[in-house]
């Protein structure tokens, strides 16, 4: 059964620093596309980075160019999404997916990805 986990999430004060992970059981990450999204209450789901099986040009929306970082380990089965100078607008339920090999062309497009974990809370306060 494939499966993800995120975790790493928590409170934090504005302008630190989490790192969230997103570990996959049941199959390898080696050929997926992993995306995070997150959805805050009362919004929808947005794109918030994503990374090829490959590893090129990561893709970041607009809003945490410059602050979050996305990376592979693959021998760890594992993605992460590095967010720094967080800011209280970050706060949402982030969730990894995956779809074989690419991203989707469009950062915010949910219905491109197969699989999904359970998402974990960032609560960023001021």
């Amino acid at each position: 059964q494939l499966q993800f986990v995120e975790s790493g999430g928590g409170l934090v004060q504005s302008g630190g620093s989490v790192r969230l992970s997103c570990v996959a059981s049941g199959f390898t990450l080696d050929h997926y596309a992993i995306a995070w999204f997150r959805q805050a209450p009362g919004k929808e789901r947005v794109g918030v980075s994503c990374i090829s099986s490959s590893a090129d040009s990561p893709n970041y929306a607009d809003s945490v160019k410059g602050r979050f970082t996305i990376s592979r380990d693959n021998a760890k089965n594992t993605v992460y999404l590095q967010m720094n100078s967080l800011k209280v607008e970050d706060t949402a339920r982030y969730y990894c997916a995956a779809q074989l090999y690419y991203c989707s062309g469009y950062m915010d497009t949910t219905s491109w990805y197969e699989y999904w974990g359970r998402g974990t809370q960032v609560t960023v306060f001021s």
